[in-house]
């Protein structure tokens, strides 16, 4: 349920208004209508993971499912970043923190499977 709401935030804040929120969070400017459309995208991607962990969070049948596909999401995310840490340097401290959150939110998918698988439920 964390996951899917610090998710949330960050989609609206990626897809909302790419032009104007980004240069203020992230320091760049989002010019061309191609830059904006990719934004979007991931926002909408963003948005249908969220749900998607939001039903699982409800409805048993679909928790594992969910659990899984947030620990592969966060992790592939963190393991991409950190990635970029080592190539390219610094992100600055709010991508820095996008890494430490994606870790930690994937280690607590990790032990919320574990205790999931076991209890058959």
């Amino acid at each position: 349920m964390c996951s899917s709401v610090l998710l949330v935030g960050v989609a609206l804040a990626y897809g909302i208004d790419p032009a104007a929120v980004l240069p203020t969070v992230l320091g760049f400017r989002v010019e061309s209508v191609g830059l904006i459309h990719v934004f979007r995208a991931v926002m909408g991607l963003y948005l249908a993971m969220a749900c998607f962990w939001f039903v699982g969070a409800i409805r048993p049948s679909v928790a594992r499912a969910a659990v899984l596909s947030e620990i592969v999401f966060m992790g592939g995310l963190g393991l991409g970043r950190l990635l970029s840490l080592l190539l390219d340097g610094w992100p600055g401290p709010i991508l820095f923190a996008g890494l430490v959150a994606e870790f930690v939110l994937a280690g607590l998918g990790m032990f919320v499977l574990k205790n999931l698988l076991k209890d058959p439920g």
